[in-house]
C-alpha cells in the first residue's frame, strides 16, 4: 500500500471515530445488564433521580427473585451518577462490595442486585453505540421497520404492571389489513411486501408518539401500544390512522393497490390483569370491524 493509501485509510478511520463519538455524546449515561435473560438490554438514565426495584413504578422495575420492591436509586450530580441503596432485603454490590450509604459511579462499574448485573456507562459512552446496535436488530421487523412481536410483548405485560400501580391510563390499537391475502394474490407478493412497508413508514411519520410502542404482529397485522392514553383518546387516534391509510395512494408498478384497515381498540381497566387480557379485548374489536364491513374502528365492549 502506498504512503498515499495509507494516509486516506487512517484519515477514514479518524473521521469515523469522530463520528461515533459524536453520536454517543448525544446518549445518555445507561445501565447495561452483563449476562442472564436480559442480557445486553440498556436502561437509560435520565432525570435527576433513577429507582430500581421489583415494583412495576420504578423507574426501572427489574421483577427478579432477589430483588426489593424498591432496591437502589441513582442520583444525579452533573453529569454523574450516585448509588444509594434504598435499604433492599439482600443489599446492593458495587464491583462485588456492598454498598453503605452512598457512592459516586465511574465508567464500568458493576452494579450486582440479586442475580442481575448492571454496568454503569457514562454518558458520551462511545461503547453503548454497539449495544444499542444489536438491540435495534434483535428488536426490529426488518421488512417494516417497526419493532417485533417478542419486544412488543414484553412492553405490554410491562406497561400493565405499571398500571396496576400507578393507575395511569393505558391503550392498545390493534389493527389488521382487509383482503390482504387477496392483494397478494392478485398484485403479487412484491406488492404486498411494498404496502406493508409503505403503511409502516406512513403510520410512523404521521402519529407514533416518542413512548407509543408501534409493532408488526404478524403477517398483514399491527399493533400500537399508548401509555398514558384513555380509551377516548386511543380511538380518536385510530380514526385518524384509518383515514391515513384509506385515502393514501399505494401506487405498485403504475397500478393503486386496494388497502385499507379493519382497527379495535382497548384499555387497561376492570378485568385486564395481563398484557394478553388487553391484546385480546383489542383483538376482539378488530373482529367487530371486519364484522361490520371493514375499514371501521370498534373499541371494545364487555
Amino acid at each position: 500500500m502506498s504512503t498515499d493509501d495509507t494516509t486516506i485509510v487512517l484519515t477514514d478511520i479518524k473521521s469515523a471515530l469522530q463520528a461515533s463519538e459524536k453520536e454517543a455524546q448525544k446518549k445518555p449515561a445507561a445501565l447495561l445488564v452483563v449476562g442472564g435473560e436480559l442480557n445486553g438490554s440498556l436502561f437509560d438514565l435520565i432525570g435527576s433521580s433513577v429507582s430500581v426495584g421489583r415494583s412495576a413504578d420504578n423507574t426501572i422495575p427489574l421483577d427478579f427473585n432477589g430483588i426489593s420492591r424498591y432496591h437502589f436509586k441513582l442520583n444525579a450530580d452533573g453529569a454523574e451518577y450516585v448509588l444509594e441503596d434504598l435499604g433492599s432485603k439482600n443489599g446492593t454490590f458495587l464491583n462485588n462490595k456492598k454498598v453503605e450509604g452512598t457512592t459516586k459511579l465511574n465508567k464500568g462499574d458493576i452494579i450486582k442486585i440479586g442475580a442481575i448485573a448492571l454496568k454503569y456507562l457514562p454518558k458520551g459512552d462511545t461503547e453503548r453505540l454497539t449495544y444499542d446496535k444489536l438491540n435495534m436488530e434483535a428488536n426490529t421487523d426488518k421488512h417494516t421497520g417497526c419493532f417485533n412481536k417478542g419486544y412488543f410483548n414484553n412492553k405490554i405485560n410491562l406497561e400493565v404492571n405499571k398500571s396496576k400501580v400507578t393507575g395511569e391510563p393505558l391503550s392498545l390499537i390493534v389493527f389488521d389489513l382487509d383482503h390482504f391475502k387477496k392483494l397478494n394474490d392478485s398484485f403479487g407478493h412484491d406488492a404486498g411486501d411494498f404496502v406493508l412497508k409503505e403503511m409502516a413508514a406512513l403510520i410512523r411519520n404521521n402519529g407514533i408518539r416518542e413512548n407509543d410502542i408501534f409493532a408488526r404482529y404478524g403477517g398483514e397485522e399491527f399493533v400500537i401500544l399508548l401509555p398514558k392514553t384513555n380509551i377516548k383518546q386511543s380511538f380518536e387516534i385510530a380514526e385518524r390512522l384509518r383515514k391515513l391509510i384509506e385515502t393514501k395512494e399505494f401506487i405498485y408498478d403504475g397500478k393503486r393497490l386496494p388497502v385499507t384497515a379493519s382497527i379495535g381498540v382497548a384499555d387497561y381497566r376492570q378485568g385486564v390483569l395481563t398484557g394478553t387480557d388487553l391484546f385480546k379485548r383489542a383483538d376482539e374489536a378488530v373482529y367487530k370491524s371486519k364484522q361490520g364491513g371493514r375499514n371501521l374502528v370498534n373499541f371494545y365492549r364487555e
